[in-house]
């Protein structure tokens, strides 16, 4: 298996940031498969149990795409999100913003023998991210792995159903 390389901006370089955390897993499902739900933002709170309250700024629902703007809630804090890197199937990515960090999140998706390699790495500047860094230390990829885990579960039952339109304010 040959590992991608994240696109990161420099300042979100994980030489240049207090967080970075890389999780990985093999899903047992079609590639296009994992793609779909994962880029089906609305739906995520109806299957991770750490996103809330998903709302499109700008971009055209139900699918995060380009330059897509979005605002969501996890780890209990409101987020502003922009899609910053958007390879269909293959890779996607964007910045998060909120009270007392920032970050980038990225996702490259590989196909492989038996279904679809995923790696999702996450870095984090700010107080915020430095004080969970010190006191809960692996509570981010605690997360990404139940992210990735409920990805699979989800992928393994095939395409998602079209998202509920929900408000874009």
């Amino acid at each position: 298996m040959k590992e991608s390389e994240i696109h990161w901006p420099e300042c979100y370089k994980p030489q240049n940031t207090a967080v970075h955390v890389r999780n990985t897993l093999t899903i047992a499902a079609q590639p296009e498969y994992v793609w779909v739900w994962l880029v089906r933002a609305l739906l995520w709170p109806d299957w991770y149990v750490n996103a809330a309250n998903v709302r499109f700024l700008q971009g055209t629902t139900p699918d995060l795409g380009p330059n897509t703007q979005f605002r969501w809630k996890t780890f209990g804090i409101t987020i502003s999100s922009t899609v910053l890197e958007y390879v269909p199937g293959e890779r996607i990515a964007w910045d998060a913003h909120g009270l007392g960090f920032e970050g980038y999140h990225a996702w490259l998706l590989q196909p492989v023998e038996r279904g679809c390699y995923v790696q999702t790495e996450e870095t984090q500047n700010g107080w915020l991210a430095r004080l969970n860094q010190m006191f809960l230390p692996h509570r981010m990829s605690k997360y990404h792995k139940i992210w990735l885990e409920s990805l699979a579960v989800k992928a393994c039952y095939g395409l998602p159903p079209d998202a509920p339109e929900r408000s874009n304010n």
